[in-house]
């Protein structure tokens, strides 16, 4: 029986059970990816030191409302989609599956972690939250199955005001942090750690996960969003 085969950009060629096994993987790495994601933001749920910036805002909300921060998590990511709308952004299957297993994942592992108690603890918890949060950003950002909805906002803005997107992310977190902070959210030591780690981490992480086919003619730019002046992809916050 023939087996089909396609040549790659690089030009690598695939066979189809190739390509399957590809999509598997990256499939794995997607849901794999967003679970640590949604727990590592638990852990710094549970750190009580300092969450980033939008888990600040998805807290305040969370106090606010009566909600789980993992639902306010589900509703503020389908809220940022809709903006997608009329910035023209298209997202991906990793686009809608963000929105609603980072949520799962986080209320699932609030329910099975209890409380710490203590600083060593505490510390302990931060640190591996930010760490675990850097290897999941890498796992599904490398999957290639589209950027999470706050990226695609970031690249949106950028595209509809002519601002860079470090300027756009910048400005938005900005926001998004005191508003947090002023319905509840916790900001702290944790807060701004996380702000200086997650960036190397993740670039780091990207390396390790990546796939090994490259992603086809023209999607890149759509599936890991990048800063135009700088090629580097963008990192969630």
């Amino acid at each position: 029986m023939h087996q089909s085969t396609i040549t790659t950009p690089g030009g690598h060629h695939l066979s189809g059970s190739s390509r399957s096994t590809d999509l598997y993987r990256r499939l794995a790495q997607l849901y794999v990816g967003l679970a640590l994601y949604g727990a590592s933001s638990a852990a710094l749920v549970r750190a009580g030191l300092g969450l980033e910036p939008w888990g600040v805002l998805h807290q305040g909300l969370a106090e606010r409302t009566g909600l789980t921060i993992g639902v306010v998590s589900i509703i503020v990511g389908a809220v940022v989609l809709l903006l997608w709308i009329p910035l023209r952004q298209r997202p991906g299957l990793g686009t809608v599956s963000n929105v609603v297993v980072v949520g799962l994942a986080m209320d699932g592992t609030l329910a099975l972690v209890p409380e710490v108690h203590g600083p060593a603890g505490r510390i302990a918890l931060l640190v591996g939250g930010i760490v675990v949060n850097g290897a999941a950003t890498g796992l599904y950002i490398a999957a290639r199955f589209g950027p999470g909805p706050r990226d695609g906002l970031m690249t949106g803005l950028h595209a509809a005001t002519g601002r860079s997107v470090r300027l756009s992310r910048t400005c938005v977190e900005v926001a998004v942090v005191v508003t947090g902070f002023v319905l509840g959210g916790t900001v702290g030591a944790g807060t701004v750690l996380y702000a200086l780690a997650i960036g190397p981490l993740a670039q780091f992480f990207l390396r390790v996960f990546a796939t090994p086919a490259p992603a086809p003619a023209g999607s890149a730019a759509r599936d890991v969003p990048r800063d135009p002046e700088q090629g580097r992809a963008i990192l969630p916050g």
